[in-house]
């Protein structure tokens, strides 16, 4: 679903996640069990949700940041950098407690683990969704780690459920799939207009280890639109009800990092939802996001629109 928002204003995305600080290792292997090893190169950087609203103002989309952040040096980081992006804040910062971390452990084959120290970002309630207004128009993005929260997972549940039928909503539900409690699943999935996951996070909802067949049982299961499973260098694949599924193939590239890849594949599949796009076009413009992106270091190195028309053509 996309439409036009409201009397003079462009859509945007609303992003109701979590922007946390990534502390990123490139290793060898991963460690054993009490054992340690020593990174080739790390760095301290800005994560999680800041990933897909990059990729969406690289696109031209506005984005406002409705999810909270703290106070401490790391809310102070996420705030710095989305000033530098032009992302609007939404939220006032809570007082009590710091935004919160994850550490990135990326092997040689670019294949990333994560362990996540949850924040200031994990206290999005009622009161605090109170403040968005989406409009008709609009794109509210939402995060399977809000989900999984909880206190952000059943106000996240109960807000979807009021919104403007000419609201898109956009989920992906990320590596806490399964923890996601089906008191606040089921609701969300009921109000989803697009639902974007990856091979193992659509095999832990359905059972179903081909992503044709997963993406397919997804789709019935979705109050309205469709789904996207992203399957890493082959591409994604879109089911939507009533409709024959199509495979989205990817474009060759040599992979250097995939942290971030299905993140600026989520922003850039919104952005073009906004700019009216077919969805199968769309995801072809955010298959090539997601292959620029594992070509470099770091978590927010989704490319510019015009990066992906010059791939887009080269492919042509």
């Amino acid at each position: 679903m996309t439409g036009q928002a409201g009397p003079g204003r462009a859509p945007r995305l609303v992003h109701t996640g979590n922007t946390i600080v990534d502390v990123v290792m490139y290793l060898p292997r991963l460690p054993e069990s009490g054992g340690d090893v020593l990174a080739s190169a790390s760095q301290v950087t800005v994560g999680g949700g800041l990933n897909v609203m990059v990729a969406a103002t690289r696109q031209g989309l506005p984005v406002a940041y409705a999810g909270m952040h703290g106070t401490g040096p790391f809310g102070d980081l996420v705030r710095r950098r989305l000033a530098e992006e032009g992302i609007e804040l939404v939220q006032p910062r809570l007082p009590d407690r710091d935004t919160g971390f994850s550490v990135v452990m990326v092997e040689p084959g670019g294949e990333r683990t994560f362990a996540t120290g949850a924040g200031a970002e994990a206290g999005l309630g009622a009161a605090d969704l109170a403040r968005i207004a989406p409009e008709p128009g609009d794109l509210v993005y939402v995060t399977g780690y809000s989900l999984a929260y909880p206190v952000n997972g059943p106000a996240l549940a109960e807000w979807l459920s009021t919104l403007d039928p000419g609201v898109t909503v956009l989920v992906d539900p990320g590596p806490l799939v399964a923890e996601i409690p089906r008191p606040v699943l089921e609701p969300v999935l009921a109000r989803t207009d697009w639902w974007s996951c990856n091979e193992r996070e659509a095999r832990l909802l359905t059972g179903l280890a081909e992503p044709l067949a997963a993406a397919t049982a997804l789709a019935e299961r979705t109050g309205r639109a469709g789904v996207l499973v992203r399957t890493g260098p082959e591409g994604a694949v879109l089911a939507a009800r009533h409709r024959v599924p199509v495979v989205a193939p990817s474009f060759p590239v040599t992979v250097l990092d995939t942290n971030g890849a299905g993140d600026a594949h989520v922003g850039a599949f919104a952005a073009a939802l906004a700019g009216g796009l077919d969805p199968v076009d769309a995801v072809r413009r955010a298959n090539a996001a997601a292959a620029l992106a594992v070509t470099r270091r770091g978590p927010a190195t989704a490319p510019t629109a015009e990066e992906i028309d010059e791939l887009l053509g080269a492919d042509a």
